[in-house]
């Protein structure tokens, strides 16, 4: 009656608890409710992610003097827009030459230089004079002179640029025909010069040119204006709330392991399809130039202007995948424990390795086994500072950091778990046991000598043990009214033979027969 009371009540204990927790669980409907909101809101921060790295990229290239300068500055050294600078600067130069009184302005002593010089160069005395110009236009771009005033140039014209974009901009800058071009005219000072002092004289009565070099120029800069202001100033603040909303869509979520991946993985694909889209508009763009602009020219100024917007969306891709990675290693799929259990696998090799080499990290193991959590915690939170305070973080950045948040973990699961003296592992499975003892070794000690004095006969196979022959009578089911059970032999030890008296006939030394005295 007693178990069948006791049985009864453990099953109205249990029915109880099944009960509490199927009250207290969340009704299938709030889970739904969850979900939409979660999902609305990755979706939206997916959305705002493009838009945010955009507005980042105009608030720096536009608002930023220094960062636009530091942009478009290697194209000094761009072999197409040297070549472009270097055409426009000839066409500039040749329109005030007279081929008609170009020997006849030259001094007699000064023609024959003149006319080697242009003999070399071509049959057509237009054609002639047009390379030799076109040769020390080059000279001119190639030079270190050229780089200083191509920054010096672009620095002035950032007004425009600035202006272009968000409608912004200061003092008498003006843009001309939709379109952000620089003055060129302290190269075709410089050309001048070297085309007299190479002999052509007439180089020198040609007056001050005007000459222009297009940068950018779009017949829509009037109707983006606005949308490029409004991402100028929402250019901090426009990432952030990106963020927030992925956040907090991921808290939200009833699997929020699951919506962290799913949250990386669609702001990765979002920032994918911009870096598309800049490709894109890159063809569309060349395309829809004037005849007279120079494409591999305006190709080369386009890649450096979203040199840094790629960037940004390859740092995001990476990020992306890094952080759904990550997500995925820690959670309860079979793909990923056997991930882990690789990873744990290995770490063991090593440290079984490292054991065998004499190695022990002292105090500081034990320290780092009660602090694993903290230190853990403590190491993702830097690794995440370290990419918050990065100045401009690419890819490579990303990946460094992972690799050595990697690393450094792999550090601590090794200190944490570093082999005892027995070669068990202090850790997570804790030493090994030594040898048996106790009961279990009473069989090992058995087979000692028995106590006392030697008796005059011999003793049988069970009167040699003190313990063991009764724990054996035990197991055999003997009694003492029917005599010692036999004991089993041990083939690992054979029976110890017990010390014998010394036999009472032994030789005479007195010279007596046997048993004398």
């Amino acid at each position: 009656m007693t178990g069948g009371t006791d049985g009864g009540t453990e099953l109205e204990h249990l029915r109880a608890r099944v009960t509490a927790l199927e009250t207290s669980a969340p009704r299938p409907g709030h889970h739904r409710v969850r979900s939409f909101f979660s999902a609305l809101l990755i979706v939206i921060g997916c959305v705002l992610a493009p838009l945010g790295a955009v507005a980042a990229w105009s608030a720096d290239e536009v608002g930023n003097t220094d960062r636009y300068v530091d942009t478009v500055a290697p194209l000094a050294s761009d072999a197409d827009v040297q070549n472009a600078v270097a055409t426009r600067v000839t066409d500039a130069v040749m329109e005030h030459i007279d081929l008609n009184s170009v020997l006849e302005g030259v001094a007699p002593a000064d023609r024959p230089r003149l006319t080697k010089a242009l003999g070399k160069l071509g049959d057509s005395l237009e054609s002639a004079l047009r390379s030799f110009v076109h040769d020390k236009s080059q000279e001119v771009v190639a030079s270190d002179a050229f780089k200083t005033v191509w920054v010096d140039a672009n620095r002035k014209v950032h007004d425009a640029v600035d202006k272009a974009l968000t409608g912004n901009g200061g003092g008498a800058v003006e843009l001309t025909n939709d379109a952000v071009k620089i003055d060129l005219g302290p190269v075709v000072d410089q050309v001048k010069q070297r085309l007299v002092d190479d002999g052509l004289t007439v180089a020198g009565r040609i007056p001050q040119v005007n000459a222009e070099f297009t940068v950018f120029k779009s017949e829509d800069i009037g109707k983006v204006k606005t949308g490029f202001r409004l991402l100028q100033i929402a250019g901090f603040w426009l990432p952030v709330l990106a963020l927030l909303l992925v956040v907090v869509g991921v808290l939200l979520a009833v699997r929020r392991r699951r919506a962290l991946v799913a949250a990386a993985l669609g702001v990765a694909f979002a920032l994918l399809l911009l870096g598309l889209g800049l490709t894109g508009f890159r063809a569309v763009y060349l395309d829809a130039l004037p005849a007279e602009v120079s494409q591999p020219a305006a190709g080369s100024v386009y890649d450096a202007m979203v040199r840094y917007l790629r960037t940004t969306v390859r740092m995001v891709v990476t990020l992306g995948i890094v952080v759904a990675l990550a997500a995925w290693l820690t959670g309860p799929g079979r793909w990923a424990a056997l991930v882990r259990q690789t990873w744990h696998s290995g770490l063991g090799a090593v440290r079984a390795t490292i054991a065998r080499a004499g190695l022990h990290t002292g105090p500081v193991g034990p320290w780092v086994r009660r602090h694993r959590r903290w230190i853990v915690w403590v190491l993702v939170a830097g690794a995440v500072l370290a990419y918050v305070l990065w100045s401009y973080p690419t890819a490579w950045v990303v990946v460094g950091l992972a690799l050595g948040l990697l690393f450094a973990l792999a550090v601590v699961e090794l200190v944490a778990g570093e082999p005892g003296p027995g070669g068990g592992t202090v850790g997570r499975s804790g030493p090994e046991e030594g040898p048996p003892s106790g009961p279990a070794a009473g069989g090992a000690t058995g087979g000692s000598a028995p106590s006392g004095p030697p008796s005059g006969r011999s003793s049988g196979p069970s009167s040699g043990r003190s313990s063991g022959g009764s724990a054996a009578d035990a197991r055999a089911g003997g009694s003492a009214g029917t005599g010692p059970a036999p004991v089993p032999e041990r083939p690992s030890r054979p029976p110890r033979t017990p010390q014998t008296p010394p036999s009472p006939e032994r030789p005479n030394t007195d010279g007596g027969g046997p048993g004398a005295g």
